[in-house]
């Protein structure tokens, strides 16, 4: 099945879309800058879990080593947008 280019803002909005989803982050408080530690109060279990939506969103793993370094929404999106072919 072929799937339509990622674009950055598909990119920006399906992440921002799986984080709404997960129960413990509040919508109204995120945004692309948020820290998942300090604004939106997440522990490292939460983290993992975070990542793993995303691993299941965009089909691909992502290694303990630069999961660790993803802080927030926006080193998320970097990190995929490094990873996959994404169009402006």
């Amino acid at each position: 099945m072929l799937q339509a280019p990622l674009t950055k803002k598909t990119l920006e909005d399906r992440i921002i879309l799986v984080l709404s989803l997960y129960d413990k982050i509040d919508p109204k408080k995120l945004t692309l800058d948020s820290d998942f530690v300090q604004d939106l109060g997440l522990d490292s279990l939460d983290h993992v879990e975070v990542i793993m939506a995303m691993e299941d969103e965009f089909g691909f793993e992502i290694p303990d080593g630069d999961a660790d370094r993803l802080k927030t929404p926006r080193d998320i999106f970097q990190y995929i947008a490094d990873k996959e072919d994404v169009y402006d």
